[in-house]
């Protein structure tokens, strides 16, 4: 059962008093700053007057599921930083800000006049985060950096698929979620250094080498071997048995006995206590180098039995399996809904609620991760755009006319809700 929540728009959080421009688009920022608003941070994105974060215009069936997940607990203000006069403001904005994240091309910050030197004379505690595919320095600086081109080129997709077929992007935004984890975790890094010394610093933030960092110690195995990585389907290259069997009912389940005594469970389990003392099975080292052989009688077992018979079986042999679950599976599992894994929170999105006849609630995974203390909170729905402008410039003195002539001229934008 999926838990209801509200949003709680006063309740205390840790990082309450912080506050973080996201200039960024689409994936990596706003994953990063996911993490800190959802832990209280005061989030502004700075979105384009005209068409918004590019995250919005993901949509499914009219809808924007990307952006009122990754965009809840955040502001809007939308401000044209092409004209001088968005980049004034942005500037006056910076003054009181602890984070500024942004995700152009390499460079072109410097080129709007918003060098991070001259955003440190204006805040000296700024931390501000670069998110690039390569990185600000090295030949592929200049590079597109989109997520795609870094999963390709990190060895992430040549070691990802079946060995006869050819290599495998991931099914999401891989680099760009691991870069926005990393992410908030260098700000609250930098942001301790802040208040300890009183000065920022830049983070410079690259998708390849967040993917990369995450394969494993694959260079220093080729290094020393000359061994490069080998596509291995649902197989693992360092223990075995580990893979996914059809069983009966044309369900999968998943198994994986990465350790000794777990590969003797499974064994006993499916009937063959005789392949403990197998020569060939022996060892991991053994069963990697016969693994076809070592996985046959698993996946006769699973194959003669449905799915609920063969998990009875391995959970009184407590052998590691599981079902593989397809997401419509996951939300009905009951440890799922008693943890509260996914929430079902306000959808404030009237327009497309309406022309949809969809229900007033959204679902979305809840703050991570669960601290005892201090828990993160859900604090308002993803903003519609420009929602929060007139607040945010009316803190920095933009009011009356000034403001008028800038509504007038495009350069910011009001949310109509």
């Amino acid at each position: 059962m999926i838990t209801e929540k509200p949003f709680s728009p006063d309740l205390p959080a840790p990082l309450d008093g912080i506050r973080v421009l996201d200039l960024s688009r689409l994936v990596a920022g706003n994953m990063l700053s996911l993490q800190l608003a959802d832990h209280g941070a005061e989030v502004i994105k700075i979105e384009d007057p005209k068409t918004g974060d590019p995250l919005r215009a993901w949509r499914d069936q009219g809808q924007s599921f990307h952006w009122k997940i990754y965009a809840r607990n955040k502001k809007s203000l939308a401000l044209d930083l092409r004209a001088d006069e968005g980049k004034a403001l942005l500037l006056r904005l910076t003054a009181r800000a602890d984070v500024l994240i942004e995700n152009f091309r390499p460079g072109t910050l410097e080129k709007m006049g918003l060098a991070p030197a001259l955003l440190h004379e204006r805040n000296p505690r700024l931390v501000i985060v670069r998110i690039s595919g390569f990185g600000q320095t090295g030949p592929y600086r200049g590079q597109p950096g989109f997520g795609t081109l870094v999963e390709a080129m990190s060895g992430f997709a040549a070691k990802n698929g079946f060995p006869e077929r050819e290599p495998l992007l991931p099914p999401l935004a891989l680099a760009d979620m691991l870069a926005g984890l990393y992410g908030a975790f260098g700000v609250m890094v930098a942001l301790r250094v802040a208040a300890a010394s009183g000065r920022g610093q830049v983070i410079d933030l690259s998708l390849l080498e967040a993917v990369h960092s995450v394969l494993g110690p694959d260079a220093a195995i080729f290094a020393r071997t000359g061994r490069k990585p080998a596509r291995t389907g649902n197989r693992s290259a360092t223990t075995a048995p580990r893979n996914v069997f059809r069983t009966r009912d044309n369900r999968f389940i998943a198994i994986s006995a990465s350790i000794q005594s777990m590969a003797e469970r499974l064994f006993r389990a499916i009937g063959r206590p005789d392949m403990i003392d197998d020569p060939r099975f022996r060892t991991n080292t053994e069963r990697l180098r016969h693994v076809e052989a070592c996985e046959q009688p698993i996946a006769d077992f699973i194959a003669t039995r449905d799915a609920a018979e063969a998990l009875a079986v391995f959970a009184a042999a407590e052998v590691t399996a599981a079902l593989v679950y397809d997401i419509e599976q996951f939300l009905a599992d009951p440890h799922v809904g008693e943890r509260g894994v996914i929430v079902a929170v306000p959808d404030e999105d009237r327009e497309n609620r309406e022309a949809a006849r969809a229900p007033q609630t959204i679902l979305m995974h809840d703050v991570l991760p669960r601290l005892s203390a201090t828990p993160g909170q859900l604090r308002r729905a993803a903003p519609a755009l420009g929602a929060d402008t007139r607040v945010l410039l009316a803190e920095i003195g933009c009011t009356g006319a000034d403001y008028d002539d800038l509504l007038a001229r495009e350069i910011i934008r009001e949310s109509r809700s």
